[in-house]
């Protein structure tokens, strides 16, 4: 039997797998109907016109096309505007 303990490890060091997020296509880029445009943590760009978002907030593209990016003042219902991003495909 040990005199002592041994070394103990902690829970700590392990390391996570990198999520991979960010964008993926870029504007004036072509995509095809299901790639991922954008891989995010909550819905800082919103989907535009041929694009939808996953339940992780992945924005994709329905329809092959050319990726555009676009900001538009969206008014919340306290009468107070928010500069937006939206991200679109045009076919």
């Amino acid at each position: 039997m040990a005199h002592r303990g041994g070394k103990k490890t902690t829970g700590i060091s392990r390391d996570a797998r990198p999520k991979y997020l960010g964008v993926k296509l870029y504007a004036g880029q072509k995509a095809k109907a299901g790639s991922i445009i954008i891989r995010q943590r909550g819905s800082e760009i919103l989907p535009g016109k041929n694009v939808d978002m996953g339940k992780d907030y992945t924005i994709f593209s329905l329809v092959e096309g050319e990726v555009s990016y676009r900001a538009k003042n969206k008014t919340s219902f306290d009468g107070k505007t928010k500069r937006r991003k939206y991200v679109d495909v045009i076919s």
